[in-house]
């Protein structure tokens, strides 16, 4: 896609867009053809050769005529799924917004949710001052700028100062046909004292031939005292290349937290940068992968600790199979004056055969002299006395094998008070164990 595109792509992806908005992606793209490609000389892309599994001269953008085709059946299943768990809902299929569901309370107290795109024309409060330019620039890398030029559509959510919303708003992304590439943004601004969950799926069928990639930038705003969990899940079939950017600002006493699940697709890609903007700002930052065959996933994470007295907590848990490799890469960074910085980040992987192959490398960039901050990550196999034990009272096998499995990254949803969330996460997990 990106080898054959051109500024006309870009004009084709801004019709209809205010002025800024279009000047926004005109400035992205010359950003983009300025930026090399990441390449494994580089220290945060070592492990992934995007320019070998991806191939992006290959792909066209994706397109949905949903005046034409209707919403598809799969992803009708998905938002009907738990549909009265949630405040919100929003349908996404290949890069276009085709349902947007807000509960009437929500929408009565003045949470905003809608297409991005509609948004920007419309001229809602904050995003023009939000979208690309404080936390996901075109300036971040080649694959921001690929997104703020040609982004296609997206979802924006504000809830307003002092609004509480007790369930969950779900973003469900549906990726159609090999070959194609989507390209979304999520903006979500969470107002002084706010609180607000929020759930991104994504999903698309399994892919004989071809990949589909699914790229996306998130960017969340925290404001003082507000609190917000994002969830992404990432479920594609065989064949899909997910690939995010994701970025969290967490202001004074507000907490942001952030669960990122890797199940499904051949690659996965997730580049989390979590910054803590003001004193008292927390932000734990959780994240499972479970991988079999020849899957890939690779996380790469920054936690930047800019104020002083702000704590954060990173607990990332793998589970590799078959050919699978896992890969993680995150480094606490304690800038200057950040004093009273308390910090953790902790990658563990179990590695369940002989070819799948964990890579850990946390590391630490310490700017003050009064923080705590610690960092490790461990690699093993499966205990064999547990396997013993848990055989000794019955259980065959494989049994034992799945139960350990469970427990393993069930550490990491227990730190999850999102009761249904946590629920479909297990239930993907154990589907994806019975077929292991």
């Amino acid at each position: 896609m990106a080898s054959n595109a051109s500024a006309d792509s870009v004009r084709e992806a801004g019709v209809g867009d205010p002025g800024w908005l279009q000047a926004r992606r005109e400035e992205a793209w010359e950003t983009y053809n300025a930026t090399p490609m990441p390449s494994t000389r580089s220290e945060e892309w070592r492990y992934t050769d995007v320019a070998r599994m991806l191939p992006l001269g290959e792909l066209t953008p994706a397109f949905w005529d949903c005046s034409a085709n209707g919403t598809p059946s799969e992803l009708q299943e998905a938002m009907e799924r738990g549909r009265a768990g949630f405040a919100g809902q929003v349908g996404l299929v290949d890069g276009s917004v085709v349902a947007v569901e807000l509960d009437d309370e929500a929408a009565d107290r003045g949470v905003v949710l809608k297409s991005l795109r509609q948004a920007a024309r419309d001229g809602d409060e904050g995003v023009e001052a939000l979208l690309a330019t404080e936390a996901v620039p075109a300036s971040d890398g080649k694959f921001p700028a690929l997104n703020a030029a040609l982004w296609s559509d997206g979802v924006f959510l504000r809830v307003p100062r002092g609004v509480v919303l007790e369930r969950p708003v779900r973003l469900s992304r549906w990726n159609s046909q090999a070959g194609t590439a989507t390209v979304t943004r999520v903006l979500l601004v969470a107002e002084e004292a706010s609180r607000v969950s929020f759930v991104d799926e994504a999903l698309s069928p399994d892919l004989e031939e071809g990949t589909a990639l699914a790229a996306t930038a998130v960017e969340i705003f925290a404001r003082q005292g507000a609190q917000v969990q994002y969830v992404s899940l990432q479920q594609m079939g065989r064949g899909g290349f997910y690939l995010a950017n994701q970025r969290t600002l967490a202001e004074r006493d507000s907490t942001l937290d952030t669960l990122n699940v890797a199940l499904g697709g051949a690659v996965g890609r997730v580049d989390l940068n979590a910054r803590l903007l003001g004193p008292g700002a927390n932000s734990d930052m959780l994240g499972l992968y479970f991988g079999d065959d020849d899957q890939h996933f690779d996380f790469n994470t920054s936690q930047d600790h800019v104020a002083p007295n702000a704590h954060s907590d990173l607990l990332y848990k793998g589970a590799l199979d078959g050919n699978a490799r896992g890969v993680f890469r995150g480094i606490i960074r304690v800038h200057k004056g950040a004093q009273g910085t308390d910090a953790y980040q902790t990658n563990r992987n179990l590695v369940l055969s002989d070819r799948a192959v964990a890579t850990s490398l946390p590391n630490l960039e310490i700017g003050a002299d009064d923080v705590r901050c610690s960092h490790g990550a461990t690699v093993g196999q499966l205990d064999g006395e547990v396997l013993f034990y848990l055989m000794s009272r019955g259980l065959r096998r494989e049994q034992a094998e799945r139960l350990v499995v469970l427990g393993f990254l069930g550490e990491v949803l227990s730190r999850l008070p999102l009761g249904d969330v946590v629920q479909n996460v297990t239930r993907a997990i154990e589907a994806k164990l019975r077929h292991a």
